[in-house]
């Protein structure tokens, strides 16, 4: 009898710890094994102030915003309460004028961004080069306000730790997905040092192949999604996969980083619903990851103009102790939600305030100025820019070496100013005017590298004429030698951008389109008749994105070192303030209309090709302009 009990003790002992067994093997998981486990991701990119809709530069009710971005979010968290994620990918501090009134005249308070990021709840953010541009004051202070974790893998302090958060982990019912961002690299080469002092912007390939281990390893993550301030198209600009620091290396980072399952991107504009871009047929095509997988690539649209919406459904292999996943999306149009009553309930008095502050009058223009113009020739809208700053250089109060050239580009595509019946212009005509927050340095240049900067802007801005089609503007071609058209605009893809179709003033000169580029220039003398000498040195007026080195025309043009141009080596003077502050001041302080008007102090020749181009590629800018 003591012999059966000890047997049925024993016997009782094993089952013990044959259950305990398959206790400690037991997955949390397992629960999901019959049904999958669905994951709602939220992307908005790019929204460069478009928290109302309205717009506040136009005086016009803006056709998306992120109040109505907030009815959809509210709509995905009720159909998927534990399992929505919310993100954005950067660029939401330059754009309408309520970010610009809160960054830099109503600083006491917390940031309008932070306000509406945090009222919405939003998991993580990633960092933009708008972001960084608006200044450490505004975006230190900003990212302390906000409840959304800041990811930036990137952006590297001189002892190696990242400045940022370079991950971050959010859990949903138990699953640890780790969401991993980059910023452009290429904003050191944008920006002045100022803006982005104690940090470094290493390549992001580099960046996110040292952190995706790390995540895997420590942190045992079940998804990573990669979220990227960053475009797709890595050729952009004549870059290739070799380019070290691409400003556009998305693509490259799902290419040859394994262990991403999907990638949001922002910075381009461009709006992608799952494919990449192949180089080479200039079309859309399926990315695939270093080990066969397809990794897809979202990203929605600027101005909240849509929100990528990625859906993941993970199914749990009991056997195998690991994750199936299905990732589907696409773009979520967002013309045409209304509003949510609750986002604009709460943020009804900043609205008012913002409205009452642009609708101030600050002077009045004589006549009417199109930024259509400045894409052809010499035009009203460039000049009076010129105007400006060569004025602020010889103002003493202003602290500038005074100019005798000045460099600029326009900075919207279609603007017209003023938008009042009777010319007056109002404080949100200056956000037309001036788009971005660059300051204004003085430089030093000889005659040649005059001479060469413009070279480089007129290769990228016009084609050699006559050609098959006599266009003048320079159009991305595909390897047919077809004219690339955007799909979402209707015009069709210029070489560079027009915010880089710099022209001068303070000197006279022609632009012959029947030479090839680099020969385009002849210079003939300074503006007031006097000789233009190659190599004189002169004071150049420039914008801050150009003279740090933005777009080229410093470096590759004039063949400045690119080290000594980043340390500002040759700025002989800075403005305290942004353009955009001392343009309000200048119309201020006129006495009547200002007249509009050309200095026609230069032309591209010859004229009768320079009107026949302007013909043929006027309405392929503007499809539908008259």
């Amino acid at each position: 009898m003591r012999k059966n009990l000890a047997r049925r003790i024993a016997l009782a002992a094993v089952v013990i710890l044959a259950a305990a067994f398959v206790v400690g093997c037991a997955s949390p998981f397992d629960k999901y094994a019959d049904k999958p486990l669905n994951l709602t991701f939220l992307e908005t990119s790019d929204i460069h102030g478009s928290i109302f809709p309205y717009n506040f530069i136009t005086a016009k009710p803006a056709p998306t915003s992120l109040a109505q971005v907030a009815t959809i979010v509210n709509q995905e968290r009720a159909a998927n309460p534990d399992g929505t994620i919310l993100l954005d990918d950067g660029d939401a501090l330059q754009g309408q004028p309520v970010v610009y009134y809160y960054n830099f005249l109503k600083t006491d308070a917390p940031n309008i961004w932070g306000q509406v990021t945090n009222y919405l709840k939003y998991d993580a953010v990633s960092v933009g080069n708008h972001d960084i541009e608006a200044g450490h004051q505004v975006y230190d202070k900003l990212y302390k306000e906000m409840t959304a974790s800041v990811v930036c893998a990137n952006a590297v302090k001189d002892d190696g730790t990242t400045y940022f958060k370079p991950y971050t982990i959010i859990q949903r019912q138990g699953v640890k997905i780790a969401i991993i961002g980059i910023v452009e690299p290429k904003l050191t080469e944008q920006l002045p040092p100022q803006f982005w002092s104690g940090m470094k912007i290493i390549d992001g390939v580099e960046a996110v192949a040292k952190w995706v281990p790390i995540i895997q390893q420590k942190e045992k993550a079940d998804l990573i999604v990669g979220l990227f301030h960053a475009g797709v198209d890595y050729s952009y600009g004549g870059q290739t996969a070799a380019t070290p620091s691409n400003e556009n290396p998305a693509q490259l980072i799902a290419e040859r980083v394994p262990g991403i399952d999907f990638v949001l991107v922002g910075h381009d504009h461009q709006g992608w619903d799952g494919q990449g871009w192949d180089v080479v047929t200039k079309k859309k095509a399926d990315v695939k990851g270093p080990n066969g997988n397809i990794v897809p690539i979202f990203g929605p649209l600027n101005a909240a103009k849509n929100v990528a919406k990625v859906t993941v459904a993970m199914t749990w292999d009991r056997k195998a102790k690991a994750w199936t996943k299905s990732i589907k999306g696409s773009l979520v149009p967002v013309e045409g939600v209304a509003a949510d009553p609750g986002f604009t309930a709460k943020f009804q008095p900043v609205y008012d305030e913002i409205k009452a502050w642009v609708d101030q009058p600050v002077g009045k223009l004589a006549g009417s100025m199109t930024t259509r113009d400045s894409m052809f020739g010499d035009s009203p809208f460039v000049d009076l820019i010129h105007r400006i700053q060569l004025e602020l250089c010889a103002d003493p109060a202003i602290g500038l070496k005074p100019a005798q050239i000045s460099f600029a580009a326009p900075l919207t595509f279609n603007a017209t100013i003023p938008t009042s019946a009777d010319g007056t212009l109002y404080v949100r005509d200056m956000f037309n005017l001036y788009q971005y927050e660059n300051f204004l340095y003085t430089m030093n240049l000889t005659g040649k590298q005059v001479k060469d900067f413009l070279e480089f802007s007129y290769k990228n801005w016009v084609d050699t004429m006559p050609n098959d089609g006599n266009h003048i503007i320079g159009f991305q071609k595909d390897a047919t030698g077809k004219l690339i058209q955007d799909a979402r605009s209707g015009a069709y893809k210029t070489n560079t951008s027009y915010y880089n179709y710099d022209s001068a003033a303070g000197i006279k000169y022609t632009v012959d389109l029947t030479k090839p580029a680099g020969q385009r220039v002849e210079i003939a003398s300074m503006a007031d008749g006097s000789a233009f000498d190659l190599g004189k040195t002169y004071s150049v007026a420039i914008n801050s994105y150009r003279g740090s080195g933005g777009g080229g025309h410093l470096i590759a043009g004039a063949g400045l070192d690119k080290v000594a141009v980043g340390k500002l080596q040759m700025v002989t003077g800075s403005t305290t303030k942004d353009l955009r502050f001392y343009l309000l001041s200048w119309f201020k302080s006129q006495q009547g209309a200002v007249t509009v008007k050309t200095y026609d102090n230069w032309k591209f020749i010859p004229e009768d090709l320079a009107a026949q181009g302007r013909a043929v590629d006027y309405p392929l800018l503007y499809p539908g302009a008259k």
